[in-house]
């Protein structure tokens, strides 16, 4: 997960370039809008239309918006078919909220996870509390944690004499249940936002297969307390094929505590990664916690439970994160889920000063109305677009990331999108290699592309394409036969 031009210049970049954009796009995105939503609509390329006909899609299902990205008022529709329907735009929903971000935080934003420590050290030993405060970081991951418990251990502490106690109460969020949206609790995209998410609520078991030995060793990390971990499995029979791996495996990952395999592993398969969400989702950054701090050779008298900092104290030491040009590239580049509603609920942290769905609901769209002017607001719903009652147009994405494109923090945006036949979840497109950068988005009847396209004549397209029908799983021939066509306007 991870380039990006990082963020220069802030103040007088918003100062200067900041006023001219703003003021182009609320003019220009109104005139557009006039002279777009006039706009008849435009017949289907024939190799669109065919391309439909394998997939067995009607075009009816199919949504599109292909318009130059300078926008303004006489910027002419190049293509328009049902860009005015409401459409479930799946991922494709993380480009407004990662542009939303970018806008309202700025790309240099980071944030901050200060530890607290409460009580004297004295021969390695703090008398009393350890706290952390979760304040949403999208990205406090395995590495990071290990950072954050080496530096407590630079406060000249071994021993702690007490808890470690996780503050979690920046973030308001609903109960989750993790098999909700699809039967899959065990999958990572289902994770739920944190206010200290870790490692994303997940784990990862690394299979590497010892031919000699006969068996496969494991490895998981992060290292998580109180959690009985088979270190080995058996290989299959020489010959096997690697196929179903996972499924020969015979996992038994439901019990937070214990994880085993009841199956073999087969030697053809190499080396593989396997990543898996906490059976306990609520409970996995305790474990997490204490099993890095004990990993590292740190002894905890108490326990690791959830609280609140007390009022008065001041963080011992903080912990930042990457900054938020960074964050958002793995968000478009991998489609991560979880991260884009952390970057979302910090809409309303920063707001409100506590992060909630609806405050970051409100946030997007006063922030919409400001920016992107009448067009129709998006149904942001969690903002990642892990949802089923998500909703936008064609002709409002379109619009919205015309606007982007005349943005201070274009390039930014931009450079967080897959590159067709190069990377992220573009990296097996198999339209022209490296003349798009695009969002993608897929789910169960859902298939969905939207971004940038670099055409023959030296001209940048704004490309938005959704599927929605029971048969969108086919249709990712008719997605690369729109960016072929838009690619190709000489």
């Amino acid at each position: 997960m991870l380039l990006l031009p990082v963020f220069w210049r802030r103040a007088a970049l918003r100062g200067a370039l900041g006023v001219v954009a703003a003021w182009l796009a609320l003019t220009g995105a109104v005139d557009t809008a006039q002279a777009q939503a006039a706009a008849p609509a435009t017949p289907l390329p024939p190799e669109v239309e065919a391309a439909l006909a394998r997939a067995r899609v009607p075009r009816e299902a199919l949504s599109v918006m292909v318009v130059d990205a300078q926008g303004g008022k006489t910027s002419p529709v190049r293509l328009a078919h049902r860009a005015q329907s409401p459409v479930n735009p799946a991922s494709v929903m993380k480009l407004v909220t990662t542009y939303a971000a970018l806008e309202q935080l700025g790309p240099a934003y980071v944030w901050n996870t200060p530890v607290y420590l409460q009580g004297t050290v004295q021969d390695g030993s703090l008398r009393g509390n350890v706290y952390i405060q979760g304040q949403g970081d999208p990205k406090l991951v395995m590495e990071r944690l290990w950072l954050l418990m080496r530096r407590l251990q630079g406060q000249g502490i071994q021993v702690i004499v007490g808890d470690i106690v996780l503050d979690r109460a920046a973030f308001e969020v609903p109960d989750h249940d993790p098999a909700r949206f699809d039967g899959e609790p065990l999958r990572p995209y289902n994770a739920a936002p944190d206010a200290l998410l870790l490692n994303y609520k997940s784990s990862v078991m690394t299979f590497v297969p010892d031919a000699v030995a006969g068996l496969a060793r494991i490895q998981y990390d992060p290292p998580l307390a109180g959690v009985q971990r088979q270190a080995t499995v058996a290989l299959a029979a020489p010959g096997t094929e690697c196929g179903d791996w996972r499924g020969a495996l015979r996992a038994e990952l439901a019990d937070p505590a214990k994880v085993s395999f009841q199956g073999v592993y087969p030697a053809a398969c190499g080396e593989r990664v396997w990543p898996v969400a906490a059976a306990d989702p609520r409970g996995f950054a305790a474990r997490a916690v204490e099993g890095m701090w004990r990993e590292l050779g740190g002894k905890l008298t108490g326990s690791v439970r959830e609280g609140k900092v007390p009022p008065g104290l001041k963080p011992a030491f903080t912990v930042t994160s990457p900054a938020l040009s960074e964050v958002v590239r793995d968000v478009n580049k991998y489609s991560n889920n979880v991260m884009a509603q952390q970057v979302f609920l910090t809409l309303a942290l920063q707001k409100n000063g506590v992060a909630t769905f609806d405050g970051a609901r409100e946030a997007l769209r006063q922030w919409w109305l400001a920016r992107i002017g009448d067009a129709e607001l998006p149904q942001a719903d969690n903002g990642a677009g892990l949802s089923r009652d998500a909703r936008l147009t064609a002709l409002a994405l379109a619009r919205m990331l015309q606007v982007a494109w005349v943005s201070p923090v274009m390039p930014e945006l931009v450079a967080s999108l897959p590159i067709s036949g190069v990377d992220g979840t573009l990296r097996r497109s198999q339209s022209r290699a490296g003349t798009a950068h695009l969002k993608t988005g897929s789910l169960r009847d859902v298939m969905a592309v939207a971004g940038y396209v670099h055409a023959a004549s030296g001209r940048r397209y704004v490309l938005v394409a959704v599927v929605n029908h029971a048969n969108a799983g086919a249709a990712r021939p008719v997605l690369d036969s729109l960016i072929d066509w838009t690619a190709r306007d000489q």
